[in-house]
């Protein structure tokens, strides 16, 4: 699960392409405010690029990038809201949202919250570290993932959630530099954002099954809201 929960199983995995496409056009359109252009607009050129690795229509791609620029005189009013707290058992958890309606987005959250428990502000992102997250493949076989960290500046990786890909760590400025100087030292950039990484991570081994699959049903229903943009979670692995 690592420091964002992903959805599995096949059922979640055939509706996660079309949820995915509307939460990557957000982030486009909240990403075009500074301007259309992806070449001169770093924000928009690391989701662009991230659009088009997931095979984003083309149309999609282009107009929520005018959306958002302001060149279809539709206003993009999209509010950044993070919620804080436990899911059962004590697994502590980020919610980041992109709503345009708090007032609906808020009572959302406290109902889906109701299996857990809600926090306020701070309640656990003292237990996050906000970092850059990098999912990179190898371009070439016997890409040493250690050295392309050192060389292009990452502060540290890890084995990603998908075979063979691996996750690394910057500090939030260094997103776009560290995602430019990957594919030089053999690997290719899958999708970078910022996010949350536990500082304390808890090992799901140490749940029982049940309580595993409670941890899973519960972070399931948070995902499944269309304000929740992604969830963060302290388990490992």
């Amino acid at each position: 699960m690592g420091a964002q929960w992903k959805a599995k199983g096949k059922e979640l995995a055939a509706n996660a392409k079309g949820k995915l496409f509307g939460r990557l056009a957000k982030d486009i359109m909240i990403a075009a405010r500074s301007g259309a252009d992806p070449a001169s607009n770093s924000r928009l050129r690391l989701v662009v690029e991230q659009a088009r690795k997931v095979s984003m229509p083309k149309e999609t791609l282009d107009r929520a990038i005018k959306k958002g620029a302001g060149l279809t005189g539709e206003t993009v009013n999209f509010e950044h809201v993070i919620y804080e707290g436990f899911a059962p058992h004590q697994v502590a958890v980020m919610v980041e949202c992109l709503t345009d309606n708090v007032n609906r987005t808020a009572p959302e959250m406290r109902v889906l919250f109701r299996k857990g428990q809600l926090g306020t502000s701070g309640s656990v992102s003292w237990d996050f570290s906000h970092v850059g997250m990098i999912e990179a493949e190898p371009k070439v076989a016997g890409a040493d993932a250690e050295l392309a960290a050192i060389e292009a500046g990452a502060q540290d990786f890890e084995a990603g959630d998908e075979e063979g890909t691996t996750m690394f760590i910057t500090d939030p400025a260094d997103l776009d530099l560290v995602s430019r100087a990957l594919p030089a030292h053999g690997f290719s950039v899958l999708s970078a954002k910022l996010g949350y990484k536990p500082k304390n991570p808890v090992n799901p081994a140490n749940l029982s099954p049940e309580h595993l699959e409670e941890v899973e049903a519960f972070l399931a229903a948070i995902d499944g809201n269309d304000d929740v943009q992604n969830v963060f979670v302290s388990l490992a692995g």
